[in-house]
């Protein structure tokens, strides 16, 4: 059983009059990928500084590789990188000359890392190049370069892949995956693109007006957007089995208020229809029913809040890269 990383219980923000953070709890395990998942405002980046003790929560507690005491989480964001806004990097500088004036800054003794972040990153090739001469994809991956430095167990990503174009999202994406499954690094990162984070996610925590409204993995998230048959009945309760040993359909499930939902067979409506009928079950509603990812995520968030938009924004400050 993996290890829990991360645990935060009911934890709250309030600046001023308005609550950014409302009661929020969840856990990340070793080895996830977890996506904060949540419209602009809603609370991703907040949460994110709390984690890296950047902001103090108003109540609610955060534990961090088991650790709650402040000398105890300090110690436990030693082992942590953070990226939180557009990473800082000198323009007239390259990516090695970046690197190795962090690497002082932080008074780590081994030079060779930077080699190895930069090969990890896809920029041991760019050679006296500048900077101000990089896309936003090449700044994006210098950025995590830099977060790489200390060798984290766990990376905290805020929008990484944000105002890049195409093959700039590609290239961050692969780059996580390699991360994640060879260096085996967990990584909890925010976005409000569902399509992309859907191609590298294995759990998701979706948030909206400071409020943690469903927790998923990626197996239970692609069930949820698959085709399906939504069944409600005069006689809900019997579906089930009736479905079950009259037609050998497993694949069923029964959601809260008694209704049935049925993944097998979805282009044989009739014959289930009519093997409804012939036990004396009335079919009250029966239609095919499926999401794709960015209409289930539009369900699930809504529409963002201007207050909440306001109030995540005007806690953003500079990059941060290694809360440690």
């Amino acid at each position: 059983m993996n290890e829990i990383l991360i645990n935060v219980q009911g934890l709250c923000k309030q600046f001023k009059k308005s609550k950014v953070l409302k009661d929020v709890s969840f856990t990340v395990k070793e080895g996830m990928i977890c996506g904060l998942v949540g419209p602009n405002g809603a609370g991703k980046t907040t949460i994110m500084k709390a984690l890296g003790g950047l902001i103090i929560p108003t109540a609610g507690s955060i534990e961090l590789f088991g650790e709650t005491s402040e000398k105890g989480l300090a110690h436990s964001r030693s082992r942590m990188s953070f990226m939180i806004e557009v990473p800082y990097a000198k323009q007239s500088m390259t990516a090695r000359e970046n690197l190795e004036k962090l690497r002082l800054q932080k008074g780590l003794p081994d030079k060779s890392r930077i080699d190895e972040v930069l090969e990890l990153v896809g920029l041991a090739d760019t050679g006296k190049k500048h900077v101000k001469n990089f896309s936003l994809g090449m700044k994006q991956r210098l950025g995590i370069a830099g977060a790489l430095l200390t060798k984290p167990e766990l990376m905290v990503l805020d929008e990484p892949v944000n105002g890049l174009d195409p093959e700039g999202i590609v290239e961050i994406r692969e780059m996580l995956l390699k991360l994640n499954r060879e260096e085996h690094i967990t990584i909890v990162i925010s976005s409000h693109i569902l399509s992309e984070l859907s191609l590298l996610c294995s759990d998701y925590l979706f948030i909206r007006h400071g409020e943690l409204i469903e927790s998923l993995s990626a197996e239970q998230l692609k069930r949820q957007c698959h085709e399906y048959y939504h069944i409600r009945t005069d006689k809900d309760s019997l579906v089930p089995a009736v479905l079950k040993n009259t037609l050998g359909i497993e694949d069923i499930e029964v959601e809260k208020d008694g209704s049935v939902r049925v993944y097998e067979r979805i282009d044989e409506l009739r014959l289930i229809s009519r093997t409804l009928y012939e036990n004396d079950i009335t079919p009250v509603e029966l239609h095919l029913k499926d999401a794709d990812l960015e209409q289930y995520y539009m369900n699930m968030v809504g529409e963002e809040s201007e207050e909440g938009d306001k109030n995540d924004k005007s806690d953003k400050g500079t990059a941060v890269q290694n809360a440690s």
